[in-house]
């Protein structure tokens, strides 16, 4: 070993006993903790072991990333300010057969709450078992809708076994390993049921049955409090929680004073379905719906979602899109932690030992979308200066009139005063005369005050950088991009599985194992029966249940149709060609997920369901009743042709573009690097993609939003999928496109921004509270703006824009006003280019700005790019 490499290995030896240490220390400090282990709760908090806490929970499910993914957005999420991480519990995952459970994978649930734990964060476990979550069926497994007399959320007896039974399961799953906080465990709440007065008026027993789920989940003797959301009357101990986006105005409290004010879904933007225009919301609307809830005694908010992930294979609920809830402070994309794999040998003698595995994390940082995560951590830190006195102390309110108000929370004897200043006109600022200062307050903002003197935070006044994410083509990965196609044909009447007399309902035949049916027939016709004109075709109209299908008449291919989230049934009406003696007709019904809302689950339908014959010369044909075969899932996917060891079980020839119901395959090498990747399929319909024989989603590009754009053209191809080389990707296009035109991408945020007004207050990091006293903790507490590189070894590359004066617009897009000084940019060049970060001078000093220019906002603006420096 040379002297370099003995000295890596000596450093790395001392991170790893490092990291031995903490690890060792952190479960030392929960098994010493305080002797009243456990959780309750009153009218204010929670009180987590003897002792009361702020809690800034995030959703993360865990089936929606990988476990390869787990640590570092569990990482990101403690790093953003957060102390708890909630998840549904995911019953279709876990039970996908009757009596057969899965706890494998990305459906790992003990390692994922252990992962937390590790971290020195709470979990809040949602059983449901019904969760909605635009989840597939809302996480109920299909078998259940085949249960003898079964009404799903009702005072039904076979539902109420199946839901305890389940509920039971995972309560003592969860008890065996230790993981409630009555056991020295994270798991400090649990959840049952989901949202139910949304459904209650349909059901007459719906008292009864909410009634019976709050007293069976507390029976199950977990040791933790239960929740349940949007549930005005949760009975008994169980607690009542708000979901929405503006909880501390729309939440009418709990329904009992011993209870506290919790948010279980705070939603970071809206889900997104196949056909929605882009979702947003901004992080100033976010960070005011926090603030207003905890100036309301509000204590636990949790963000839904702050990762929301990627809905692999068919999990996705009806016309759900793969990606989750991309617009959260962390994406889609998240990050795998690279590792370092060094062998120690530990000796207990001269003849024994025993080799330890150790791993080191060698982690990039994961992708951040700002200024939402920023923002968002800031006021995390904002509240927490203000703990005591939101936890302990006294709230009042004072009304100033016209939309302003303070909210105090005051310890007289200690000398604390908390205060929330408020503006709630969404479209005026204003001052506010608070204790004899001036305090201005923009349009829907609130300013946070922990000693009722000093601003330490505005909801409005974003310190934190921005970011834009770009997509940029791997060249190695279009070596050799030669593809091969199997192309599936029509099933034939006789060869079909199930022939019936009718037309079969699609679920109940797939029984949720594909998306895919093929419904066949055949019917024969004399010349009399055709038309003698020319210009005059037959038209076939089929009336469809949802969601969406494939016709082919004589094996032609005559066209496709769909409905859409809202409307799922839908006609398709299209001409074609008959001819004398027998025609045959194949119809490919298909879902696009299955529904995960709304009452009486167990009765909803899809498919065909109608099938005419119009414009004959011996009228309409009503092939409904004729006998049908019917086929469930296509060729390829029951001979799993998408797997490496199953590929020559079917015949490949070179691949043609827009053919329909078609495999197409083709080989690459994984991008080099640690960023993220996805599949960019522009040049595709509808149909879905698997990366060495894992399933990534469905893909629906062909489903154009009212702004004439896909949905989405990008889906996420997680590195642990992936080998160095050969990788296996495999596309079932259903409609027709161009293979050749897929494209790899990485993932990357390298373009950076900055937007800061010397009107911001300094950064909340300036400050921290000693013994009841806020102090700074920097020798002069002063505007700033910060730009850093999220990346290994990544630094700024160039400066794009720089401005201070009065620019407009935004991250990517800026413009410099009238008041612009040209002297802006090579400033901020000479404190950056080079540098993994830099902190800039929010002042027309610096900049040698004219501050008594008319128009100034005083106002930074700058972009920047980061980047690897190029070797040498």
């Amino acid at each position: 070993m040379t002297a370099a490499g003995a000295a890596a290995f000596r450093r790395r030896s001392l991170v790893v006993l490092f990291l031995l240490a903490v690890f060792a220390s952190t479960g030392a400090a929960r098994s010493r903790g305080s002797s009243k282990q456990g959780v309750t709760y009153d009218g204010r908090s929670l009180i987590i072991n003897g002792k009361r806490e702020l809690l800034f929970s995030g959703s993360v499910h865990y089936p929606r990333s990988t476990p390869e993914m787990w640590p570092d957005i569990i990482k990101k999420s403690k790093e953003g300010g957060l102390n708890v991480i909630q998840t549904y519990v995911f019953w279709n995952g876990h039970e996908p057969v009757y009596g057969q459970f899965n706890y494998e994978g990305r459906y790992d649930l003990v390692k994922f709450i252990k992962l937390v734990q590790q971290n020195g964060m709470y979990v809040t476990l949602r059983l449901g078992p019904f969760i909605q979550a635009e989840w597939n069926h809302g996480g109920l497994p299909y078998w259940l809708r085949e249960v003898n007399n079964i009404t799903f959320r009702t005072d039904n007896e076979p539902f109420k076994h199946h839901m305890e039974r389940f509920a039971r399961n995972i309560v003592q799953k969860m008890k065996d390993e230790k993981l409630f906080a009555s056991q020295g465990g994270p798991i400090i709440l649990a959840q049952i049921e989901n949202e139910y007065n949304n459904i209650a008026r349909a059901f007459e027993g719906a008292a009864r049955y909410i009634k019976w789920a709050g007293n069976m989940a507390v029976g199950l003797d977990a040791g933790v409090p239960w929740v349940m959301c949007k549930q005005n009357d949760a009975p008994g101990p169980v607690i009542n929680a708000c979901n929405g986006r503006n909880c501390g105005d729309t939440f009418t409290g709990p329904n009992h004073p011993s209870k506290p004010s919790l948010w279980t879904e705070n939603w970071t933007a809206q889900y997104r379905v196949f056909g929605d225009p882009p979702s947003q919301r901004a992080a100033e609307d976010l960070s005011y719906a926090v603030a207003r809830f905890y100036s309301k005694n509000g204590t636990l908010t949790n963000y839904y979602m702050y990762h929301g992930g990627t809905n692999f294979g068919r999990t996705g609920a009806a016309f759900v899109m793969t990606r989750y809830y991309d617009e959260g402070p962390l994406d889609e994309y998240g990050l795998i932690l690279r590792t370092l794999k060094i062998y120690f040998l530990l000796y207990f003698s001269a003849t024994m030992h025993r080799k330890l595995n150790i791993f080191i994390v060698l982690s990039d940082p994961g992708l951040q979308k700002e200024p939402k995560y920023g923002h968002l951590r800031d006021l995390h830190q904002a509240l927490r200066l203000c703990s005591k006195g939101l936890l302990k102390g006294t709230p009042s309110v004072q009304d100033f009139g016209n939309g302003f108000e303070a909210r105090l929370y005051e310890l007289p004897k200690e000398k604390i005063c908390v205060a929330f200043l408020t503006n709630t006109n969404a479209k005026s600022d204003g001052t506010m005369n608070f204790r004899g200062v001036d305090y201005f307050l923009p349009r829907h903002s609130i300013s946070i005050l922990p000693d009722c003197k000093t601003v330490v935070y505005n909801t409005q006044r974003v310190n934190s950088q921005h970011n834009s994410r770009t997509f940029n083509e791997a060249k190695e990965t279009q070596k050799n991009n030669q593809w091969e196609m199997f192309k599936e044909k029509p099933p034939t009447f006789k060869r079909s599985s199930v022939r019936a007399k009718g037309i079969m309902e699609l679920i109940n035949m797939t029984k949720d194992t594909s998306d895919y049916l093929w419904y066949t027939t055949s019917f024969k016709l004399d010349e009399d029966d055709l038309p003698f004109r020319s210009d005059i075709s037959p038209v076939i109209q089929i009336a469809h249940f949802g969601h969406a299908l494939q016709a082919f008449v004589n094996g032609k291919y005559i066209g496709s149709a769909h409905g859409t989230k809202v409307e799922k049934s839908f006609v398709f009406q299209k001409p074609m060609d008959l001819k004398v003696g027998t025609n045959t007709i194949a119809i490919l019904g298909m879902t696009v997920g299955l529904p995960d809302s709304g009452p009486f689950l167990e009765h909803r339908l899809a498919g065909v369901h109608t099938v005419v014959i119009q414009g004959l010369m011996t009228g309409t044909l009503d092939l409904t009743q004729n006998v049908w075969g019917h086929e469930v899932a296509l060729k390829g996917e029951k001979q799993g042709i998408f797997n490496e060891e199953k590929l020559n079980v079917v015949k490949w020839e070179k691949a043609k573009k827009d053919t329909q119901v078609v495999w197409y395959k083709r080989y690459f090498d994984s991008p080099s690097g640690s960023d993220p990747i996805a599949l960019d399929l522009s040049s595709m319909g509808k149909g879905m993609a698997y990366v060495n024989g894992e399933n990534i989603g469905r893909y629906w590009v062909s489903y154009l939003s009212p702004l004439g754009k896909p949905s989405q053209s990008l889906y996420h191809v997680p590195r642990s999928f992936l080998k160095p080389d050969k990788n296996l990707l495999v596309v079932l296009e259903e409609e027709g496109g161009n293979p050749e035109d897929i494209k790899i991408v990485t993932v990357k945020r390298d373009n950076i921004c900055t937007v800061v007004s010397d009107a911001n207050p300094p950064s909340v990091w300036s400050w921290e509270m000693q013994n009841g006293n806020l102090r700074s903790v920097v020798h002069q507490p002063k505007t700033e703006a910060t730009l850093s590189c999220t990346g290994s070894k990544k630094v700024i590359q160039s400066v794009v824009f720089a401005s201070f004066g009065n620019p407009t617009g935004m991250c990517g897009n800026f413009t410099a006003g009238s008041c612009h000084t040209p002297n802006a940019k090579a400033f901020v060049e000479k404190a950056c280019i080079g540098k993994p970060s830099c902190v800039l001078p929010v002042t027309a000093e610096a900049y040698g700005a004219d501050a008594r220019c008319p128009e100034t906002t005083m106002t930074l603006a700058v972009q920047a790019k980061c980047a690897r420096p190029a070797k040498a």
